[in-house]
């Protein structure tokens, strides 16, 4: 979709004008993280209204623990369960900000959902995060009985924005150092490339979408700092999973972008790079939503089109997800 087509879709106007109070330049991410992380708290919510059971993984180095939530669906439908990382552009973002999304996850696929706090950036930069999610995931890969599951078929690993980067890099970590995978991944809207800047991204989405809206190229580019200071580190494919020479051998994948979000393109391009490297792979966009709508309330339109598009892709079987 190019930006020069003049029938494309555009952001409405009052909803565009509201979200641009909380993009750069009004929000420098470099200074304001703490200040993001707080309101991000405020917002979600007392957590005690819902099922949840707090527990911890130990680092591989024992060196700290990695707290992760359980979260029980009201009623549980389904044997298998969801390992879910969160976005936060590896800065903000924690197991409270993100349990009011999980819980209604949790309700909306009759399974349970197992929340990652992993470690934030600036504080604990690159590979920190990453070392903590793909700890937790080799950890209930090797002994899904820790969740009273059969195997690691029954685990699907999801996440959002950045949550989704971490998801798919510690899928190709697995697969790289021999260890089990998941069956299924579930990326959303995720950062898959390295460069967010409109002169040089390849992508079009972000000139199209990458000022005055939820998540702008500014504030992508002070994430990546943040998280990945030596621009070289940002080649990575553990940050830019894009990049990876081999993307064979990863689990049937479903990736959810965005109409109007930076990311979008991005997004679908690695969805499309892992079904030409052998992968079924669903890719859906959802018309009229922007970056991050995963945490909106759970009767949100995007939402329950998400919640739909989760249940018919976990319902079916892996090869009915090539399309």
């Amino acid at each position: 979709m190019s930006g020069d087509d003049p029938d494309r879709a555009q952001p409405n106007k009052l909803v565009a004008a509201f979200l641009s109070l909380f993009s750069a330049p009004r929000l420098n991410m470099q200074e304001d993280y703490q200040k993001v992380r707080r309101f991000q708290r405020l917002l979600a919510g007392p957590t005690g209204r819902y099922q949840v059971l707090d527990r911890v993984i130990l680092a591989k180095d024992a060196s700290h623990v990695i707290p992760v939530r359980v979260l029980l669906p009201a009623e549980r439908r389904h044997p298998d369960m969801l390992l879910f990382l969160h976005g936060g552009g590896w800065v903000t973002g924690d197991i409270e900000s993100y349990t009011p999304a999980c819980a209604a996850l949790a309700d909306a696929t009759g399974r349970v959902v197992l929340s990652v706090d992993y470690r934030l950036a600036p504080e604990h930069p690159f590979p920190a995060g990453f070392d903590d999610c793909l700890r937790v995931a080799e950890v209930l890969l090797r002994e899904p009985g820790l969740l009273d599951l059969d195997d690691a078929s029954q685990i699907t690993l999801i996440g959002d924005s950045a949550g989704g980067n971490l998801a798919a890099a510690v899928c190709l970590e697995l697969r790289d150092l021999g260890l089990p995978l998941p069956s299924r991944q579930i990326l959303l809207y995720p950062a898959t490339w390295p460069d967010h800047d409109p002169q040089t991204s390849p992508f079009d989405s972000v000139r199209e979408f990458g000022t005055g809206l939820r998540l702008t190229a500014l504030e992508v580019q002070d994430y990546m700092t943040l998280y990945a200071p030596s621009p070289a580190a940002r080649l990575d494919q553990r940050i830019a999973p894009l990049l990876a020479d081999d993307l064979s051998g990863q689990p049937a994948t479903l990736i959810v972008t965005a109409e109007f979000d930076l990311l979008r393109d991005e997004g679908e391009a690695y969805g499309q790079a892992l079904r030409a490297a052998g992968s079924a792979v669903r890719i859906e966009r959802v018309n009229g939503a922007y970056h991050g709508f995963l945490t909106l309330p759970r009767f949100a339109a995007p939402v329950v089109r998400l919640h739909e598009l989760i249940n018919a892709f976990l319902d079916s079987t892996p090869e009915a997800t090539r399309w």
